[in-house]
């Protein structure tokens, strides 16, 4: 991962952008991107940069500026298709200086100016001003793996950061909790929504972009899942299955683009297990897994990550983690998140992180499709709840229809949407 940063300051703040400040968000998530770092600043707009070289080790300093010198980009992510534009892009006049994919952005952008990020497949999150147009447009991938957030004041001036540190460093005044946000905190274990647990800190949602323009900001939605039962009467269970299996090979190999070594977080749960086997298809040499455990018994299945790793043959490495361990890596932890604590499973990630950092640079793991593949039984009761409020708002509106009418008709719908979702519950990630 990266990190980035920024601060685009109106005309109304008559001010500009002062270096240190600029310098002071941008390291203070130096833990982001060890390798490298940079910034720019043009007056009122300023740029950081902190690098975790992966792709184009040698040539990939950022932030980085367009063949004329009117575009500069701070970014974080992977475009796994960049490659496939460059023919067209060069045949179109652009001059390619790397070969990165953060420069395959800036031409895209050149080309179709903010439906860019309609081109991109993979995860991302970056800042790009445009000098001439005066105007700075943030984005977010898809599912939003890669964090952005923002701080847009009164006088109109936007900071934004990957991480709510970041833009804290930024301001002269002490944070303060947004208490608007803690029933959600406390259904969900998180704010799920734009706002944060920090009053004036909000976060760019997956699937948007934010255009800034001398104290204006405009959010447009450019993705969202849509779902279509146009074909569901043609097709066998048989096809899908053989679409889903195509479609996740050619997923992990295109999270193999790096130019650095690479390994995979084993749980011996289906997701990984799963990567793993895919995985050792498409690379020559074993590939390296790394998992961890708890020290109790009920919190150790490294036997079931052994079985995966002997049957793929990896080069396999593991931690258990002792509960003085546990507890002693958890003010760190919570000032790496920012926010308190949701999933505990992010303690046991970040010291089999640790482990795979003296070993590797980038890792594969199976976070999200638990929630994308409905794994979890929570999704079914979701939807369950999600129809009996909409029994509720019914019932409160019609004078004509019968509570067990409503009920009836609903919660038979729902059994059938939901009627696949408890294969899968339960699976480990």
């Amino acid at each position: 991962m990266c990190g980035i940063n920024g601060i685009a300051l109106s005309s109304r703040s008559n001010r500009l952008v002062e270096r240190k400040l600029l310098e002071r968000m941008r390291d203070v998530i130096s833990h982001r991107g060890p390798d490298d770092k940079g910034s720019f600043i043009d007056g009122p707009i300023g740029l950081g940069h902190r690098r975790l070289s992966i792709v184009d080790v040698a040539t990939g300093h950022q932030p980085m500026t367009n063949e004329d010198g009117s575009l500069h980009i701070c970014y974080n992510g992977e475009i796994y298709n960049h490659a496939d534009y460059r023919h067209e892009l060069e045949s179109r006049g652009h001059v390619y200086q790397t070969h990165c994919d953060t420069e395959t952005i800036l031409h895209l952008y050149e080309e179709h100016g903010d439906g860019c990020v309609e081109f991109l497949r993979g995860m991302f999150a970056f800042g790009l001003w445009d000098a001439k147009r005066k105007r700075l447009l943030l984005a977010r991938d898809r599912l939003g793996v890669k964090p952005l957030y923002y701080a847009h004041t009164d006088d109109g001036s936007l900071y934004f950061a990957s991480e709510i540190k970041s833009i804290l460093a930024a301001w002269n005044r002490t944070p303060e909790l947004n208490f608007s946000v803690l029933p959600d905190y406390l259904a969900n274990h998180a704010p799920s929504g734009v706002q944060t647990m920090f009053r004036g800190v909000n976060r760019l949602l997956p699937g948007h972009t934010l255009v800034w323009e001398d104290g204006t900001i405009q959010i447009r939605k450019y993705w969202d899942l849509h779902f279509s039962t146009s074909e569901a009467d043609n097709r066998s269970e048989e096809s899908y299955v053989d679409e889903w299996r195509e479609l996740f090979t050619i997923s992990v190999r295109l999270r193999l683009m790096s130019d650095v070594p690479l390994g995979m977080f084993l749980s011996g749960g289906i997701d990984s297990s799963a990567i793993a086997a895919v995985m050792s298809r498409l690379v020559d040499s074993p590939i390296k897994t790394f998992s961890v455990a708890f020290k109790e018994r009920e919190g150790n299945e490294l036997e079931y990550a052994r079985i995966v790793a002997n049957a793929f043959r990896t080069e396999h490495h593991e931690i258990v983690v002792t509960p003085d361990e546990f507890f002693s890596a958890l003010p760190k932890l919570i000032w790496h998140e920012d926010e308190p604590i949701a999933h505990l499973a992010s303690i046991p990630l970040y010291f089999v992180s640790t482990l795979a950092a003296k070993h590797v640079k980038v890792v594969l793991t199976g976070e999200g499709s638990d929630e994308m593949l409905a794994g979890y039984a929570r999704y079914r009761k979701t939807v369950y709840n999600l129809a009996l409020g909409a029994i509720s708002e019914a019932s409160a509106t019609s004078t004509h229809t019968s509570d067990s009418q409503w009920f009836g008709a609903d919660v038979s719908s729902v059994q059938s949407e939901t009627k696949t979702v408890t294969d899968f519950s339960g699976t480990r990630r």
